[in-house]
Formats: C-alpha cells, sequence, structure tokens
C-alpha cells in the first residue's frame, strides 16, 4: 500500500507528502476534501484530474480540512492510495432518486459488488439526507463483514448546501461508497465523543424523525431552555454546547444528537438525526479536554483492532467540536497522531455527521459530536 498527501490552496498545490517518491500518475484512489466554493470550481477538479489522471476521485465538500496534524479552512486536503493487491470499487446515488434516504441507503450498498467487500467508506450529502435513515438501510443489506464508515458533507458554519462527488464535479444531494476488496486489508475503527452527561435520563415521548416535540409528556424545548440557563438566550448557537445523548434500546450504547435549529411557533427542535419515540435522552455538555482525550482514546481503540500502525487514517470529527474547541481545535488532531506516531498520514474533515459501528465490526450508527476514525492497512 503506497500512500501520498496533498493540500490544495488558491488554486495549486501547495503541500505534497509523497516519501516513497511514487509516480503520482499511477495513483488508482485519490479522496478530497474540502471547502464548497473550493471544489465546485472547475479548476480545481481539472487541476486534480490532471495530477492524477488514472485514479478514481471522491471529493466532499467539508467544515474544515485535516491534513497531517493541521486543522484548515478553504482548502482541499487530498490523500491518494494504491494498493499492492486489494481492489477498489465505487458507486453513487442521488437522494431525489429514491423516495427515503433509507432507499437510498440499500441501492448504494447493493451498487457494490459483494464478494470479499470489507470496507464501504461513505461521503453523503449533509442537508438533504437523513443520516439516521441512511445508515438503516445500509445495515439492512450488508453481510456482516462488511465495516462500514464515513460521514456526512460540511459547508463550513453556513449550513447552506453541501456537495459530494464521483469522477466529476461534486453536486448537491449525491452519496457515494468507495468498495475496498482483498484478504491483505487490515482495517479498524473508532469513535468517541468525550461529552459529559447530567441531569435524569428521560423519555422521548412526541418526536417525528429528527423532530423533537415532548419529553416525559414536557414541552422539550421548554425542559431544554431550563437546563440551559443562561445560555439559553443563545440559543440556536448554544445548543452546540448541550448535545443529547440517546439510548434507541435498553443494550445499545448511547450516541450523541446534535440540535441543529429550534422552531419557537411549534415550540420543537430538530436534531442531526433520528430520535425515535420511546428512546432514552438525557442532556449533555461539553468539556474542553475530556473531548481532545477522547479524540485520543478514538485513536487508541483502533490500535486495539489492529497492533500494526495503520498506513493511513481517515479523520472525521463534527463541526460542533470544530467550534468549541476554536483556537484549540488543532489539539484533537495533535492527541490522534501522538498515538499513531509520524508513519500515519492523516486526512480528514469536519463533517455535519459521522458514521461508524459503536463496537468494532457491527452495524454502523449515525453520531454527531464525535471523533471519529477509519484506518487502512495492507500487510505484505
Amino acid at each position: 500500500m503506497i500512500t501520498a498527501s496533498l493540500l490544495y490552496q488558491n488554486g495549486s498545490f501547495t503541500k505534497i507528502e509523497n516519501h516513497e517518491n511514487s509516480d503520482l500518475s499511477l495513483f488508482k484512489l485519490v479522496i478530497g476534501f474540502g471547502s464548497r466554493a473550493l471544489l465546485s470550481a472547475p479548476k480545481s477538479y481539472e487541476n486534480i484530474k490532471n495530477k492524477f489522471p488514472n485514479a478514481q476521485i471522491a471529493l466532499c465538500s467539508s467544515a474544515g480540512e485535516i491534513f497531517g496534524n493541521e486543522v484548515l479552512d478553504d482548502s482541499i486536503s487530498l490523500v491518494a492510495i494504491s494498493f499492492a493487491s486489494s481492489t477498489i470499487a465505487t458507486a453513487e446515488v442521488h437522494i431525489e432518486d429514491f423516495p427515503s434516504s433509507y432507499e437510498a441507503g440499500k441501492s448504494l450498498i447493493q451498487k457494490l459488488p459483494q464478494d470479499n467487500l470489507k470496507l464501504a467508506f461513505i461521503l453523503s450529502d449533509g442537508g438533504k439526507v437523513n443520516g439516521s435513515e441512511l445508515v438503516k438501510g445500509m445495515n439492512s443489506v450488508k453481510t456482516n463483514e462488511v465495516l462500514i464508515t464515513g460521514g456526512l458533507a460540511g459547508d463550513g458554519d453556513k449550513f447552506e448546501e453541501t456537495i459530494v462527488g464521483i469522477n466529476s464535479i461534486p453536486t448537491s444531494g449525491n452519496v457515494i461508497a468507495i468498495g475496498l476488496y482483498g484478504d491483505k486489508l487490515r482495517l479498524s475503527h473508532g469513535s468517541l465523543g468525550g461529552w459529559e452527561s447530567f441531569g435524569l435520563e428521560r423519555t422521548v415521548t412526541k418526536s417525528k424523525e429528527n423532530v423533537l416535540y415532548e419529553i416525559d409528556d414536557k414541552n422539550a424545548l421548554e425542559l431544554y431552555k431550563t437546563y440551559l440557563g443562561k445560555y439559553a438566550d443563545e440559543l440556536p448557537s448554544s445548543a452546540l454546547l448541550f448535545p443529547l445523548s440517546i439510548k434507541l434500546s435498553n443494550e445499545q450504547e448511547p450516541i450523541v444528537r446534535t440540535i441543529l435549529s429550534i422552531n419557537e411557533k411549534d415550540q420543537s427542535m430538530t436534531f442531526a438525526g433520528d430520535l425515535p419515540e420511546g428512546s432514552q435522552v438525557r442532556f449533555m455538555k461539553a468539556n474542553f479536554d475530556r473531548l481532545i482525550d477522547a479524540a485520543s482514546e478514538a485513536a487508541s481503540t483502533c490500535l486495539e483492532m489492529n497492533t500494526n500502525n495503520p498506513k493511513l487514517a481517515l479523520l472525521i470529527s463534527c463541526v460542533g467540536r470544530k467550534i468549541i474547541l476554536g483556537n484549540r481545535i488543532d489539539e484533537e488532531v495533535e492527541a490522534v497522531s501522538e498515538i499513531f506516531g509520524e508513519n500515519t498520514i492523516l486526512t480528514g474533515f469536519y463533517s455535519y455527521g459521522e458514521i461508524s459501528p459503536l463496537k468494532p465490526l457491527t452495524n454502523c450508527e449515525l453520531h454527531n459530536q464525535t471523533m471519529t476514525i477509519t484506518c487502512i492497512n495492507e500487510i505484505d
């Protein structure tokens, strides 16, 4: 397995990390994360294609780009990959071609050749797609041996439009899958948040998909404002500081849900994933050091699954973490780097949702406010 990483800024490649001096024209796969403005410019795609004429090129808009130990904006962070024996396949669907995100998820996985499929790495539109339903659809048709990870595209802190594409200029509404195949692949993953729960566990009593109306038969927005105290006047922006943890069943570990917006008229809250009636929720709050520690723990989880340091680590972290950590944001990427060491290439982006199993090689889930890592290696 050979990798190279490149940074594209202001119309040109400003950094190239190609330690094995590989011929860039021979790479078979390129994955890039960048600002919507840059990715939608035809010149950007043309320059990337000229640099990698024989590669499949997957591009996804972001709320911040990860290049090595740096977190950047207004750039495109690219990683190029070639395998010795493992193979690659890609698939793409458009959300408007399906009656639901669930059906889109099913179709996407079914489009990939299934024989010896090890990893489906997903990059999805982050505005038009219901991430919870997308992962349910993918889980419904995948085999137990297949690992599914990935994330929802971002758009900075604008939340206007996200774009994704494979072998073309990325556009809105797309969901793509990169399938990796081969017995010599070594994969691992980790996903942790680092948030602190507080208050009582409560039950969702009225909701519709990702819109929450009542908790314990009480108005959810009023209850939420009570917990926020002085921060209630700063809604909806302050909601990033206080997500919800949700347990979909008694057996499942909690996952985190970010609040996207509030509606004073109907007293509802819209989240970045579904909150089914009957699920158990608790309020959460940010602890800066714990957020950074969680990024380190996610990396350690990857090493526990595969003791060999990975050649490549794909990092997908939530835009909420980036906003909260502010000028400390580099620390969570540096924490990951310290675990893996200098021989692991780091790339990734800040997203509107992260896709990863909670436990090794189980069904994937939609997460918010986590650092999610996918590690890829190929043994000789």
